[in-house]
C-alpha cells in the first residue's frame, strides 16, 4: 500500500476517541508521526482523563508507528503553543495540524445559559484559533529563515454550522465561525506553503449519539455511520497530493464526500428610492426566486427524496 503521509509530522486534537482517533490511526498507518492530543473531557467539557489519548498512542506504536501523548486544553493559548512545539521538539518539524477537539452543550436559545454559549465558542472557535496561530507563526518564521513547507491545517466544522440545527445556536455559531476562519486563513497562509481546509463530518460518536431519532439500521447501514469513513479524506488532504486544495469546506461521512458550496449572492433587485414602503412586493419577488436554505442534510428542504443516510 502506498503511504500518503510518510515521514510527515501531525498534531491532532481531540484524538483520544471517535473521529479524532480514526484520524490518528489512519495517518499513522500512512507513515505520519503523531502528537495525539486529548484533554479527555466528558461530552459537555467537564472532567479530564488523558488515558484515551495514551491508548491511541499505544495502538500506533504497536503497529510500528511513532506517537506521543498531549493532554492540553486547546483553548488555552499557552498550552496550545506548548503542544505545537512538542511536535517540533519531538519530531523535528510540523507538517499537519488537525483541529478536531470539541464538546456539546445543546440548549434551546431561550434556556441557554451564558456559560453554555461561552464555553462552546471557547472550545471550538478559540480551540481552533490557538493551535493554528502558533503553528502558522512557526511556519512563517521558518519560511522567512529560508525553509519551505508543504503544510496543512485541517479544521472541523459541522453540518450544524453550515446548514443549522435546532438546539445548537452555540455550537452552530462556533462551527460556522470555523468555516469562515478556514476560508480566510487559507488566503493568508498560501504564501507560506500552508493549505487550510475544513471538514463538516457526519458519523455516530459519543457526541452525536441521541441527537436525532435515526431510523433502525441493518448491519451494513450501521457500518457506514462509523467515523472511520471520514478519515480517508482527511488523510488525503494531509498528504502532498493535496497541495492545490485549499480554502474548502468538505462534507464527509456515511461513505460520501462532498464540497459544501458557500454563500453566494442570489436574486437581486435595484432600488429606486429610500422608501421602505415599496419593498413588500420587491422582497416577495426575490423570495420567490431564491433557493430555500438547505436542511441539516445539506439538501434543499423542498428537494426530491434523499438516501437513507446523508451528511
Amino acid at each position: 500500500m502506498s503511504r500518503l503521509c510518510e515521514g510527515r509530522v501531525a498534531v491532532i486534537t481531540g484524538a483520544g476517541r471517535g473521529i479524532g482517533r480514526e484520524y490518528a490511526l489512519m495517518l499513522a498507518e500512512h507513515g505520519a508521526k503523531v502528537v495525539v492530543n486529548d484533554l479527555g473531557a466528558n461530552p459537555d467539557g467537564s472532567g479530564g482523563d488523558i488515558g484515551p489519548a495514551g491508548e491511541v498512542v499505544e495502538e500506533i506504536r504497536a503497529m510500528g508507528g511513532e506517537a506521543v501523548v498531549n493532554g492540553a486544553d486547546v483553548s488555552d493559548f499557552e498550552a496550545a503553543r506548548a503542544m505545537i512545539h512538542q511536535a517540533i521538539d519531538t519530531f523535528g518539524t510540523l507538517d499537519i495540524l488537525i483541529n478536531n477537539a470539541g464538546i456539546l452543550r445543546d440548549r434551546m436559545l431561550f434556556t441557554m445559559d451564558e456559560v453554555d454559549f461561552d464555553t462552546i465558542l471557547k472550545v471550538h472557535l478559540k480551540g481552533t484559533y490557538a493551535p493554528a496561530h502558533h503553528a502558522s507563526a512557526w511556519w512563517r518564521e521558518q519560511t522567512k529563515a529560508g525553509k519551505t513547507f508543504d503544510a496543512r491545517i485541517i479544521n472541523t466544522s459541522s453540518p450544524s454550522g453550515i446548514f443549522g440545527n435546532v438546539g445548537q445556536t452555540n455550537y452552530g455559531s462556533a462551527k460556522a465561525g470555523v468555516a469562515a476562519f478556514t476560508i480566510i486563513a487559507a488566503m493568508e497562509l498560501a504564501r507560506y506553503g500552508v493549505t487550510v481546509n475544513c471538514i463538516a463530518p457526519g458519523a455516530t460518536t459519543r457526541l452525536t449519539a441521541g441527537l436525532t431519532e435515526a431510523p433502525e439500521l441493518n448491519p451494513e447501514q450501521s457500518e457506514t455511520t462509523s467515523p472511520r469513513w471520514i478519515a480517508p479524506l482527511v488523510t488525503w488532504l494531509a498528504s502532498p497530493e493535496a497541495a492545490n486544495v485549499t480554502g474548502r469546506v468538505w462534507l464527509a461521512g456515511f461513505g460520501v464526500i462532498a464540497i459544501a458550496e458557500g454563500w453566494t449572492r442570489g436574486p437581486m433587485a435595484e432600488l429606486e428610492s429610500y422608501d421602505p414602503t415599496v419593498l413588500g412586493p420587491v422582497v416577495a419577488d426575490l423570495m420567490a426566486k431564491a433557493k430555500l436554505n438547505a436542511d441539516i442534510s445539506g439538501l434543499p428542504a423542498d428537494g426530491p427524496g434523499r438516501p437513507s443516510h446523508t451528511i
